[in-house]
């Protein structure tokens, strides 16, 4: 069992740690607001952004095309 503690002492833990826990909710309101900043994350990662958008127009574009290509093959060959 631990020793009696005095009133005082009490008193002190107590602030301590309201003392800790209210650093530790700023560095949490801190760390989430970066967290949940998309414009920044937007800035931070703009090249990678840039290639997927490229990659995925190619995909798309040569897959519409290929798609349009087979349309057009498949008209031309019942003529």
């Amino acid at each position: 069992m631990s020793p009696a503690r005095s009133p005082e002492e009490i008193r002190q833990s107590i602030e301590a740690n309201r003392a800790e826990l209210g650093v530790a909710v700023e560095q949490l309101r801190g760390e989430l607001t970066k967290a949940t900043d998309w414009r920044g994350q937007l800035r931070r990662h703009q090249r990678e952004i840039m290639i997927g958008a490229a990659v995925t127009g190619f995909v798309l574009g040569g897959g519409i095309a290929a798609f349009t290509g087979l349309l057009t093959g498949r008209r031309s060959s019942r003529r």
